[in-house]
């Protein structure tokens, strides 16, 4: 009962908020701007990070990165990001939703590029990947609501750094 309260709850929030902008494959040199999501408490978090950032820097593509971190901090443990790109646990409303605040961040940059490089497909992050204007949307698991991503790597076991370099190899090949 519970869970389909939660799940008409979730479908009327992405229906209502959902982006209209039709996605599919795009070459690099058509990509001005990226938004990554990763994950805080993968192992290859500050690899990744750096390698993100490097990647796109190398191209002249603008990129922001997004960071997952639904951890419950121990008191006197640190956030290890900014706040204002962490989507945390306090972030979301009782069904799952991100506040309009981390959305509206998210969308600010407009980017043609969405890479979410998290192993799993919670609520928050499909509810921004489909919110997302993004012409191009690159993941690692489809939801199972239904797809959103026009390119997915499917293997879960690789740490998101290593996610990210063979999407990086599989971005080259559009063309």
């Amino acid at each position: 009962m519970w869970e389909s309260i939660l799940d008409f709850f979730r479908r009327r929030s992405i229906s209502k908020d959902a982006s209209a902008v039709p996605t599919g494959l795009l070459p690099l040199d058509a990509i001005h701007s990226a938004v990554a999501f990763i994950d805080v408490e993968d192992t290859s978090f500050n690899e990744c990070k750096n390698a993100i950032l490097s990647y796109f820097k190398a191209r002249g593509i603008k990129c922001e990165l997004f960071f997952i971190d639904f951890r419950k901090l121990s008191e006197g443990e640190r956030l290890i990001t900014s706040i204002t790109t962490t989507v945390l646990k306090k972030d979301l409303n009782w069904y799952g939703r991100p506040s309009r605040e981390k959305v509206s961040l998210m969308l600010e940059g407009e980017p043609d590029l969405f890479i979410s490089l998290l192993p799993s497909m919670h609520f928050p992050l499909e509810y921004m990947a489909r919110c997302s204007r993004a012409r191009f949307k690159v993941g690692r698991c489809q939801p199972a609501s239904g797809p959103v991503f026009d390119l997915v790597l499917s293997d879960s076991a690789l740490p998101q750094d290593q996610a990210f370099v063979q999407i990086c190899k599989l971005l080259e090949t559009v063309r």
